[in-house]
């Protein structure tokens, strides 16, 4: 008799489906005004060139916070690739090679670069590298 439970969408993936080399893109999110006047709000990053829409430093106008970009970036692969199958997250390293704007969409790509069965049974430390791109593909 079939299994009475129906399978759970949008689960991620197990570290025993995982390979060096492999590689994924996640979905596209466009960065809203919303976005940045919440994460703004949220971390108290009350710095002119996120809150005043007149002002462009050198950044140009309305650059978001590369921590608002890492946020939305690990909340996409969150969905696609861990969800429910992941335990910690052990480490991260933040390297802004570009600004992202506001009505920029983003998306991820990502590529597994370790896969380290832990001597915890049933476990492993999945290292992954991201990179952020844009509509234009600019990383």
């Amino acid at each position: 008799m079939p299994d009475p439970t129906p399978p759970l969408l949008g689960l991620g993936l197990y570290w025993q489906q995982l390979a060096v080399g492999q590689r994924f893109r996640s979905f596209g999110r466009t960065v809203t005004e919303h976005d940045l006047m919440g994460f703004v709000a949220l971390t108290g990053m009350q710095e002119p060139l996120f809150v005043d829409a007149t002002h462009a430093g050198a950044l140009g106008a309305r650059p978001v916070p590369a921590a608002l970009t890492h946020a939305l970036i690990e909340g996409m692969l969150l969905r696609g690739m861990v969800h429910g199958t992941g335990l910690a997250l052990l480490e991260t390293h933040i390297r802004p090679k570009a600004p992202v704007r506001v009505g920029d969409t983003i998306h991820a790509e990502v590529e597994v670069t370790g896969v380290r069965p832990t001597s915890r049974g049933g476990r492993a430390v999945v290292a992954c590298a991201v990179r952020v791109a844009n509509q234009r593909g600019r990383r």
